[in-house]
This record gives structure tokens, C-alpha cells and sequence, in this order.
């Protein structure tokens, strides 16, 4: 009898994050005086990875790549810490990955990655996919290595879900091994173009299933000919740095444990709000316990949050997701 499935692997980016808040995001050529600075683990991979792991309900592993050097440290602990299960490549040529983080006080984040050892992944770095439902990967790594992680997980019979973040095109043959996409407005639109709408590009990409974050409006997901919106919860937003990752993390790790989609959408959403209202990457992101409490508290969303959305997103008047307010 083969082992259940129920295990996420996150193949994928570590960086240590230098943090520093200041009045607003410097504009070209300009200097702000910042007033807070602090390190914290990150990297689009371990956000996720940690996200998964502190949602509950599915086994956690993660292939990464770091320095033989200080900055590693702090990464594999916030791993350790979170419970996921690290298979670390370790690269004596390349430095661990950094990232370069400034937070206004509108809670917008401009960032810059130096990435390091993340770049010295290989196809054959991919672990044993024993037990393995998701492959959960992002795009801060090389794509045709990415490429590679996709097809051997799709061969060994798990289901592969993709970030397609940073915003970039991708190869027709890499989509074709996605279950799950995963992207923000500017990622769709690089990824589909101008289609005259959300629900529109999203339904223009040969995926099974697209689900696209549409920040403090909510999300939308196109599964097949379906359509399914969650319009965001309302909270004080702090630091969005971690948001989009913990909606990931998150999102998957409801799937692999067994969640409908509509559930596993909601508790997404209901961690990347609660992400929002911390500082830093991976110290923003909620336990399942977290998460537990907050969708306690939180009201049914209202009908004229739905339309909103669903105008944002350019669903006709009679389509049924206008019709599905969310428990």
C-alpha cells in the first residue's frame, strides 16, 4: 500500500531581510532618514514554507540553498522553529540570499533582493517526493530549474502549485505543469496580457486553476469554468511585506489537508489580513490557532463588498459568484 499524500514540499527562495521604516518609500534619487531598522528571516520559499507549516494540517518540507555563513543561521532556525522540515543545499561559492526592505507608514514596502545562494539550486538538489501532495514553488530561483522541479513532481504524482513572483513570462511548457497559479494584478497582466478584465485574463491562461490576489479588495479564483470570490477583511494594515506569501503558504496547505476551495480561500485570506497588521516577513505570519479566532470574530462579508469585487474583477452581472457570499 503506498504512503498517504498529504505532505507539501516548498522548493524555493531564503534570504535574511535587512528592515528599515521611514516615512514613505524613497522616490529615484531620493534620501529618507529611517527610523527603525531590524533583521528577520524571509525569502519568498521560507515565507511560504512557514506560512504552510503554522496553518496546520499537512506535513512541511522545504528545498533551499544557503551561504556557509552568518546569515544562514537565523533562516534555518525560523524553519526549525515553525516545524518545517529543511533540506538545505549549502553553497561555499555563493552568500546567502539577501533582501533590502523599506516600509512607509502607508504599510507599502519597496524591495530589493540580492539573490545569492538561492541561485545555486538544481534540478538534482530535489529531494525524495515520497508522500508529497503539493509542490508549492515561487520564481526568486532559476526558471529552468523551477521548470524542472514542476515536471518531477507532476511525473511522481503530486500536484504542483506556483507563485508566479517577481513578475515575469513564463514558458508555455512550465505552465503546462501548473495546477495552481498563484499571482498578484501586475503578475496576471504579465502573464496574460490585457484581456479586458481580471476574470477574463484569468480565464485566457491554460491553467486548471487560477487564483489571483487582488490586495485589500480580496481575491478571485477561476477553477475551470467557475469562479469563486473572497472580498478581503478589513484590518489596520502595518507592514505588508509578508502578505502574498502567507496567502500561499496558507491556501496550499488548507488544500493539501483536505479543504474545498471556498474554505481554503477564506483561511487564506484570513492569514494574509492578519500578516498585514505585524512587522517583518516570517515573524507576521499566524499560527492556525491565530487564524482559528480571527474567522471566529470576523463577520459574513457584506453584499456590497462582493459586488465591488466583482466589478473590480469584471464578472458579468449574472454570474453566479455575485450570487456566493462567503460563510
Amino acid at each position: 500500500m503506498s504512503a498517504a499524500r498529504n505532505a507539501v514540499l516548498v522548493a524555493g527562495s531564503a534570504n535574511l531581510d535587512f528592515v528599515v521604516r521611514a516615512s514613505h518609500v524613497p522616490r529615484p534619487g531620493e534620501t529618507v532618514l529611517g527610523r527603525g531598522f531590524v533583521t528577520a528571516p524571509g525569502g519568498k520559499g521560507a515565507n511560504q514554507a512557514v506560512a504552510c507549516a503554522r496553518a496546520g494540517g499537512a506535513d512541511t518540507r522545504m528545498l533551499l540553498a544557503l551561504g556557509d555563513d552568518a546569515f544562514a543561521q537565523p533562516i534555518e532556525q525560523s524553519l526549525r522553529d515553525a516545524g518545517v522540515r529543511a533540506h538545505v543545499v549549502r553553497s561555499a561559492a555563493l552568500p546567502t540570499g539577501t533582501a533590502f526592505i523599506c516600509i512607509g507608514d502607508d504599510a507599502e514596502n519597496a524591495i530589493t533582493v540580492a539573490p545569492g545562494a538561492n541561485a545555486a539550486l538544481t534540478e538534482a538538489d530535489l529531494p525524495p517526493l515520497d508522500g508529497v501532495a503539493w509542490l508549492l514553488l515561487q520564481l526568486e530561483t532559476p526558471l529552468d530549474v523551477v521548470a524542472g522541479y514542476a515536471r518531477a513532481a507532476r511525473a511522481a504524482g503530486a500536484k504542483v502549485a506556483l507563485n508566479a513572483a517577481p513578475a515575469q513570462a513564463l514558458p508555455a511548457e512550465l505552465l503546462a505543469q501548473v495546477d495552481l497559479l498563484i499571482v498578484n494584478e501586475g503578475e496576471l497582466a504579465a502573464l496574460a496580457g490585457d484581456r479586458g478584465g481580471i476574470a477574463a485574463a484569468a480565464a485566457a491562461l491554460d491553467v486548471p486553476c487560477v487564483a489571483v490576489t487582488l490586495g485589500a479588495r480580496g481575491c478571485l479564483v477561476r477553477d475551470g469554468a467557475k469562479c469563486h470570490l473572497q472580498p478581503a477583511f478589513a484590518v489596520a494594515a502595518l507592514d505588508t511585506t509578508a502578505a502574498g506569501d502567507t496567502f500561499c503558504g496558507v491556501l496550499v496547505a488548507a488544500l493539501a489537508g483536505g479543504a474545498a476551495l471556498p474554505e481554503a480561500l477564506r483561511r487564506a485570506c484570513a492569514a494574509s489580513a492578519l500578516a498585514c497588521t505585524r512587522l517583518g516577513a516570517q515573524p507576521s505570519i499566524p499560527t492556525r490557532g491565530e487564524v482559528d479566532a480571527f474567522l471566529r470574530q470576523a463577520p459574513p462579508a457584506a453584499p456590497q463588498l462582493l459586488a465591488e469585487l466583482a466589478d473590480h474583477c469584471g464578472l458579468a452581472p449574472d454570474s453566479p459568484a455575485r450570487r456566493i457570499v462567503p460563510a
